[in-house]
């Protein structure tokens, strides 16, 4: 098609591209009609012309940036677009017809652009002083994260540019809020954009799930549902895990009836949402289902499924679908491995950890992040510490979680001083710290009854702002009411923003600890006030302010109450803090009998506290009758002989106490126990 154009261009005018700058041609382009038109302006006679670009083109209108007056002024016939996404296409396919376009504009802004028409030679034209800077936005939207401030720069150009219109841009902005937790922003981005692609929709649900705003994720897909977009595999996968996390087994359920409705029941990543939906349910046989049920399984659905049966407790069966994966040529990777270590939760299973750390070395996943953060977590489990430690040392940049389980590991082996040494050298390196961490350095300073270390702890909880988190605080009021100071952990609670049931169960519990057990009884009711549901460890606390009280009235009350009124089933520890009540108050004949009343096997702890109140009350034949039942039940353990022969010695039966003590085997040993004293200013 022939033009006429203007010979010449009036100065300093603006280079436009007609694709971004005019509304009706970017919506052409997204309902799929690929002949754009270009509007042709001309400032002199102020009419305007158009052409239509060719298939899989469009026509472009540039005016050279110049002082010269006699700068001439071309029109591009044909300049190479991304076409519109096909129906189903992923987002490969997406990105990679996009950096065609991205190509173009690059080149186009940074100048020189040549190109040939019929009717002129080739020319170069400089077009390097643009008024939107397109090609800043090309690489600022390419990465995978922004800051928030960022973010709501990169909305402003996209704004301004119009290319808000366009639903690529709109994802990639909703993607950055999210990063930023900013789900105001995105939402209001998300219905302000009128065309909504798939990878929209998906974006702003994912959004949602990653917040943990379950009900807002589900509300959302069945806003999508009703609509001309179909949900692809990503879409089912992303809210099948939301149910999943959020413990909705008839939300996934359903959800998977879904996918297979709309064709995709049998897609390999719907399927290992699936997979690890229902194992992280516990229900494993619907996961062998849904896993059996796929004919080409890829190795993404082959970790799901190990990680599921590692998840449920069966590491026997993951290791041999692992050799079965092996064997059909499926070559593992590091995540594989990391399913298969996850399941080794025992010490007994050393062994088989040890020989999948052989695999790791010999593959060279040992340097991954990942696979060495569960091996660290691994070894802890078995109180293997410095194979735990030499794992860690190992990698050239151990990452936060791989930092948090050696901490944690040294936590739960009772190494609390290398645990917060630990934590001192984590931060100096300037590593974030999570909230779980800190929680677990609380616990690490409560076991050890240093304060000081918890006071360094809370500083830093309050400088970098998680004192609101419900977990934090709770974890500090055990602390401060493990260490001594419970005016303190009071404190903690009365400015906590929000409560739940753990964090009066944390105040219950120190105020029973200091013998506050009638604060504690208000506690208790304030409870029931609020609407929130006492567990078994509101009871466990309750009882033991009972105890440190000598209230057995009450306790006997609290403990029918529990399974009466609550409906909750007494474990072992209610039974040794209602042993210990009624022993230490002298009912030793009633607590006897509260034992044999209980259904067998009775836990040692509870027939040592018995003999405790036995040696209390200088009963040495009841002692006797204890005692020889708590070493039928752990012949190894010497701590309850040492105390029947602490009895034997009140009595003045030194005969008995020399021939108990001579027949204790090699190494049972009573463990001397210490006492520290700290001072912190005033308190």
């Amino acid at each position: 098609m022939r033009s006429s154009f203007p010979a010449k261009a009036t100065a300093a005018a603006v280079v436009l591209v007609y694709l971004f700058a005019y509304t009706s041609a970017s919506a052409l382009l997204l309902n799929g009609d690929l002949r754009v038109l270009s509007l042709v302006s001309d400032r002199g006679s102020g009419s305007r012309k158009a052409f239509p670009g060719k298939e899989g083109s469009f026509g472009c209108e540039y005016l050279a940036l110049s002082g010269n007056k006699k700068v001439p002024f071309r029109v591009l016939r044909s300049i190479p677009i991304r076409s519109p996404p096909a129906p189903g296409a992923n987002q490969r396919d997406l990105r990679a017809s996009f950096t065609k376009h991205s190509v173009f504009v690059m080149r186009l802004l940074r100048g020189n652009l040549k190109y040939k028409s019929k009717r002129h030679k080739v020319s170069t034209v400089n077009t390097s002083k643009m008024l939107f800077k397109v090609d800043y936005l090309v690489l600022e939207l390419s990465k995978s994260r922004q800051g928030l401030s960022r973010t709501k720069q990169l909305h402003d150009l996209v704004t301004k540019t119009n290319l808000i219109r366009d639903p690529f841009y709109a994802t990639k902005i909703i993607r950055f809020y999210a990063f930023n937790n900013d789900l105001c922003s995105a939402r209001k981005l998300f219905d302000e954009t009128p065309y909504r692609s798939v990878f929209l929709w998906n974006s702003i649900i994912r959004a949602y799930a990653q917040a943990h705003k379950y009900n807002d994720t589900i509300s959302l897909f069945k806003s999508m549902l009703r609509t001309e977009i179909r949900p692809d595999n990503f879409t089912y996968a992303c809210v099948i895990r939301a149910c999943s996390e959020n413990f909705d087994l008839d939300g996934v359920r359903l959800v998977h009836g879904g996918a297979i409705v709309s064709g995709l029941g049998l897609d390999s990543i719907t399927c290992s949402a699936l997979v690890t939906a229902y194992s992280k349910l516990y229900l494993v046989h619907e996961a062998i289902k849904v896993f059996y049920g796929v004919s080409d399984t890829d190795l993404a659905l082959w970790n799901s499924m190990i990680s599921g049966y590692a998840c449920c407790g069966f590491w026997d069966k993951g290791l041999q679908l692992f050799n079965w994966m092996r064997c059909v040529g499926t070559k593992p990777d590091g995540y594989t491995l990391v399913g298969l270590i996850s399941g080794l939760r025992e010490s007994r299973l050393l062994n088989v950890g040890l020989g999948i750390h052989g695999l790791c070395l010999k593959s060279g996943f040992d340097s991954s992040d990942h696979v060495g953060s569960v091996l660290v977590s691994m070894y802890a489990r078995c109180d293997c510490m410095n194979s735990a430690y030499n794992v860690f040392s190992s990698l050239f940049q151990p990452d936060l979680v791989t930092w948090s389980a050696l901490i944690t590991g040294y936590s739960e082996y009772g190494d609390y001083e290398k645990a917060l040494y630990l934590f001192r050298k984590m931060n100096m390196e300037g590593k974030k710290v999570d909230l779980v961490l800190i929680a677990s350095l609380l616990a690490a300073a409560a076991q050890s009854a240093n304060v000081l270390p918890g006071i360094v702890i809370h500083g830093y909880v309050i400088r970098h702002g998680f004192e609101s988190s419900v977990m934090v605080s709770s974890a500090l009021v055990d602390m401060y009411s493990k260490c001594g100071f419970v005016g303190l952990g009071i404190r903690a609670f009365e400015i906590m923003p929000e409560r739940n049931i753990i964090t009066y169960n944390s105040v219950i519990s120190g105020l029973g600890l200091h013998g506050f057990a009638s604060e504690a009884f208000k506690m208790f009711e304030e409870i029931i006030e609020k609407g929130l549901e006492p567990d078994e460890a509101t009871f466990a606390a309750l009882l033991c302010a009972c105890c440190h009280c000598g209230l057995v009235n009450n306790g006997r009350e609290i403990f029918r109450r529990m399974a009466e009124e609550f409906s909750l089933q007494a474990r072992t520890e209610h039974y040794v803090y209602m042993v210990k009540l009624l022993g230490t108050g002298g009912n030793l004949e009633e607590a006897y009998n509260f034992i044999l009343s209980l259904p067998n096997p009775v836990d040692s702890g509870v027939w040592g506290a018995l003999l405790s109140c036995c040696e209390i009350h200088k009963n040495s034949e009841l002692a006797e009758i204890v005692a020889q039942q708590l070493f039928e039940n752990d012949p190894k353990k010497g701590a309850y002989r040492v105390v029947l022969s602490n009895i034997y010695a009140g009595d003045g039966r030194w005969d008995d106490v020399k021939e108990l003590r001579d027949n204790m085997i090699d190494g049972l040993r009573k463990v001397s126990g210490f006492s520290r004293t700290v001072g912190i200013g005033n308190y």
